[in-house]
């Protein structure tokens, strides 16, 4: 008989089962993703990582899952520059297009200053602030 287990801890091999039948899935429908992780890493002068973008590249898209810089290094255009690496690594695998979400007011700034757009808003998310959705497309520099 099959049930619905509802946790706030599922193991490994329960979020593995979930990711390699959806991955099956849609490359039946639409395609092998070609999914590549993607980081771009600030490192400090003893080479330690203390911010930097978290991604990857799939079906010819950037997503930026977590960019952070850190505080010691905000308003020096950090952002712009991880964001160029990023890009100029997605157009190296073969990407056309790039997407990025936020609920932060200065980060929203940055992206749009890099040429994001906003495509879509989650209202309330969380309260009192907005997840706006971003998205650019990418060229051949």
């Amino acid at each position: 008989m099959t049930k619905i287990d509802v946790t706030d801890s599922p193991s490994e091999s329960d979020l593995a089962t979930i990711t390699s039948g959806l991955v099956a899935f849609n490359a039946a429908d639409i395609g092998p993703s070609e999914r590549r992780p993607l980081g771009v890493l600030i490192r400090d002068e003893s080479g330690e990582t203390i911010g930097g973008i978290s991604g990857y590249t799939g079906w010819g898209w950037l997503f930026t899952q977590l960019l952070f810089v850190p505080e010691t290094l905000r308003g020096q255009g950090m952002a712009s520059k991880l964001l160029d690496a990023a890009e100029t690594e997605a157009i190296a695998r073969g990407c056309f297009a790039a997407w990025i979400d936020t609920f932060n007011p200065q980060a929203l700034r940055a992206y749009q200053r890099q040429g994001y757009e906003i495509f879509g808003e989650l209202p309330d998310f969380p309260v009192g602030r907005s997840r706006l959705f971003l998205q650019k497309k990418l060229s051949p520099r």
